[in-house]
C-alpha cells in the first residue's frame, strides 16, 4: 500500500519546490500531484517546460519524496466537440509530461455534462479511443473517479462504465467524501467498495455531510432549488462517513493500492488537518 498526500492545501499559497518540501515534512513518502496553475491546472494547456520537469524531479529527490500519479482533469467527456478535443490536446501533453517525470500512473475524473449524459458518454468514449493508444505507448495506468456533477455521479454506473473499457490498466478511484453523491444519499461505503471489486486502485480519505439529509438543509442554498453541487473534503470524523466500515472493509479486502489523504479544507491549518487525517488512516487501517 502506498499512502500519499494531495497537497492541494498548498496549490494556492506555495510554490512548487516548498510544497514538495511541505509533503516530506508531513510524514508522506508519495505526494499525488493534483491540479495548480504553476504546473497542470483545470482545463487548461499544462503550463510546463523540460526544465520544470527537470526541476520538479530534483525537488522530490532532495525531499525523498515519489510521485503516486498526476492528477490532470480536463474536459474530454464535453458533448461540445471543439472543447472535448481541445481537452484531448491537453491530456496528449499531459500523458508526454508524466512520461517525463517517470510516473507510470495518472488518475482523474469523468467530467462531462450531468444534463446530459448520454452525449457525455459518447464524447467520454470518443476520447477515450484516441487516447488509449498513447497511454499504451507510454505504459501508464490510469485511473478514474466519478466526481459530484460528472455526467456520471453513481458508483454502480462508474464501475460498470470502467468494465465496458475492458483495460486492465484502467481501474477506479474511489473518493470517501462523494459517497452521498455516489449512492443518492445513501451512503454506503461497504456496498461502493464491494461493488469496485478488483477494480478499486486508489482510495481518496476525507469526510463530508450528507447533502441529502434533513430535507435538504444540511447545505442551505440560497435562492432553494439553485442548480449548484456543494461537496465538502473535512477531516474524517467531521462530517457523516462511516469510517470504522471503510477501514472495515478495505482491512477484509487486503486492499493494496493507494491511499492518499484528500482532505482539502483547511489552507490556513494544513499541519494540524494533516495530524488528524493521518492519525484515523494508520488508525483504521492497522497501519501503525
Amino acid at each position: 500500500m502506498r499512502l500519499a498526500y494531495d497537497p492541494s492545501h498548498y496549490r494556492d499559497n506555495t510554490n512548487l519546490r516548498d510544497t514538495i518540501e511541505n509533503v516530506a515534512r508531513l510524514g508522506y513518502e508519495y505526494v499525488e500531484l493534483s491540479p495548480r496553475e504553476d504546473f497542470i491546472w483545470f482545463n487548461q494547456y499544462p503550463k510546463v517546460d523540460k526544465q520544470l520537469i527537470k526541476d520538479l524531479k530534483r525537488y522530490c529527490s532532495d525531499a525523498g519524496v515519489k510521485i503516486s500519479s498526476v492528477l490532470p482533469v480536463q474536459q474530454w467527456s464535453s458533448p461540445v466537440e471543439e472543447v472535448r478535443e481541445a481537452a484531448v490536446r491537453n491530456w496528449k501533453r499531459c500523458i508526454e509530461i508524466t512520461s517525463e517525470l517517470g510516473v507510470d500512473l495518472m488518475n482523474t475524473e469523468f467530467a462531462g455534462d450531468k444534463t446530459r449524459p448520454t452525449d457525455s458518454e459518447a464524447a467520454f468514449v470518443k476520447s477515450m479511443d484516441e487516447l488509449m493508444p498513447l497511454f499504451e505507448k507510454e505504459g501508464i495506468r490510469l485511473n478514474i473517479q466519478s466526481h459530484p456533477h460528472d455526467f456520471i455521479e453513481l458508483n454502480t454506473e462508474a464501475v460498470r462504465m470502467i468494465r465496458a473499457l475492458d483495460k486492465d490498466w484502467v481501474k477506479l478511484v474511489y473518493s470517501v467524501p462523494h459517497a452521498f453523491f455516489y449512492d443518492d444519499g445513501i451512503g454506503d461505503v461497504e456496498q461502493h467498495l464491494e461493488e469496485a471489486g478488483d477494480l478499486l486502485d486508489h482510495v481518496l480519505i476525507a469526510d463530508t455531510l450528507n447533502h441529502k439529509a434533513a430535507f435538504g438543509l444540511r447545505y442551505i442554498i440560497n435562492p432553494p432549488g439553485a442548480n449548484v453541487t456543494i461537496h465538502q473534503h473535512l477531516n474524517p470524523g467531521e462530517g457523516e462517513i462511516n469510517f470504522d466500515a471503510l477501514y472495515k472493509k478495505l482491512r477484509e479486502m487486503k486492499f493494496d493500492g493507494i491511499v492518499t489523504n484528500a482532505v482539502f479544507a483547511y489552507p490556513d491549518r494544513p499541519e494540524w488537518s494533516n495530524e488528524l487525517t493521518l492519525k484515523s488512516i494508520k488508525g483504521g487501517l492497522h497501519l501503525d
